[in-house]
């Protein structure tokens, strides 16, 4: 799957996205069609046992991207940029984002973006890195907007699709919109020509994203705009626990998960 392909489905048929953090669980997605792999910053929350994404690292980044690569053969795989991996220098983002491409084999980058990001992804997109806009909810900025709904007022509203409109401009690919009304969400849709890949905005985007952990039922709490399809988390609880009981009470081993040898029967 290229840039090129995703760009085309705008419109035509819907895309479908999810974040993967690991090479099992890539495989997995992968192997069942999904269009998009993205290797979200969401790792420091879900998988790092951070309280939020911004202490993700760019080497963080880069090894789990770099495994995700490795077990995807279809599906277009997104590096998620960390928070400060740009927006300070202009070559410093550039080695940051390159380096997902050139060791960690992404296809493209997911910048969460802004006024401060159009040159970049003007920048990217002439040196043949791929980038995926996202406006809306950014996380990497929830010490000055907090995580809340975006978009809500005209002034707002008009912003977003204003800088929708620059980043398509400036050549990304396709835009995330996180968490903004669905009518706005439908607008800036219409507006675009390359596709919207919403979460939490709205049925008239082009595409939806998820958090697979919330997919399949593995987080303890799922944001109200998601759904679980499984409950993995509650099957590894059982798990765990039939572990625990029978190796507690010598159920296991049992004499079949044991190997015995013959020949050291005289000596043992």
């Amino acid at each position: 799957m290229r840039a090129k392909d995703i760009r085309a489905k705008a419109g035509e048929e819907p895309i479908t996205m999810l974040t993967a953090y690991d090479a099992p669980t890539a495989e997995m997605i992968d192997d069942a069609g999904v269009d998009v792999i993205l290797v979200g910053d969401s790792v420091g929350n879900t998988q790092l046992g951070y309280e939020s994404t911004l202490p993700v690292t760019v080497d963080e980044m880069a090894s789990h991207t770099a495994a995700v690569a490795r077990a995807t053969e279809e599906a277009f795989v997104l590096a998620d940029m960390p928070f400060l991996s740009y927006g300070a220098s202009l070559d410093t983002a550039v080695e940051n984002c390159g380096r997902m491409l050139k060791e960690a084999k992404a296809d493209g980058v997911k910048l969460e973006s802004g006024p401060h990001t159009v040159e970049l992804t003007d920048r990217l997109t002439e040196l043949g890195i791929p980038v995926q806009a996202h406006l809306g909810l950014t996380p990497q900025q929830e010490k000055e907007t907090g995580l809340f709904r975006q978009g809500t007022d005209a002034e707002s509203a008009e912003e977003i699709l204003d800088l929708a409109l620059a980043h398509e401009e400036a050549g990304a690919f396709s835009l995330v919109l996180e968490h903004v009304p669905a009518n706005l969400a439908g607008e800036v849709t219409d507006r675009l020509s390359i596709p919207t890949i919403g979460i939490g905005a709205g049925s008239a985007c082009d595409g939806q994203v998820l958090v697979v952990d919330e997919v399949i039922g593995r987080s303890e709490d799922t944001a109200p705009f998601s759904q679980a399809w499984g409950d993995v988390r509650g099957e590894m609880e059982r798990a765990i626990d039939g572990y625990l009981h029978d190796v507690e009470s010598g159920e296991f081993p049992a004499d079949e998960h044991s190997h015995h040898e013959s020949d050291l029967d005289d000596v043992y």
